[in-house]
């Protein structure tokens, strides 16, 4: 009897610890030209608080290069999805990049988003 409290325990223990997934892009606008590019991107997590939430998004290109990242300070538990804006620096030649995100238990993962740049 009691390994199996013991097991149920740890799935508990599993399941509570997990419930909010991961972190989703759900929407992003740019602006810009040249090679300065603004931002806004919707993330959607089921942020639970401090021990888990969304706490990044990043603009990476197709071989994985980091050009923008924008590091989100506190949970959001009572706003979702959120929206928030940063910059990015893409040279020339570049035409698409990924909008990911990132949260304080998975990583990243979830939704990501390809993303044509204006004026390329």
């Amino acid at each position: 009897m009691m390994r199996l409290l013991s097991a149920l325990g740890m799935l508990v223990f599993t399941t509570a610890t997990g419930i909010a997934g991961e972190v989703d892009v759900i929407d992003v606008k740019v602006r810009g030209g040249g090679t300065d590019f603004r931002f806004s991107v919707t993330v959607e997590h089921a942020d639970e608080g401090w021990d888990h939430y969304a706490d990044a998004w990043e603009v990476v290109g197709e071989d994985g290069t980091i050009y923008g990242k924008r590091i989100l300070a506190h949970p959001h538990v009572d706003e979702q999805p959120f929206t928030r804006s940063g910059t990015a620096s893409i040279p020339e030649g570049i035409k698409t990049v990924i909008v990911r995100a990132h949260d304080s238990v998975h990583g990243l993962g979830g939704k990501e988003m390809r993303v044509d740049l204006p004026g390329r």
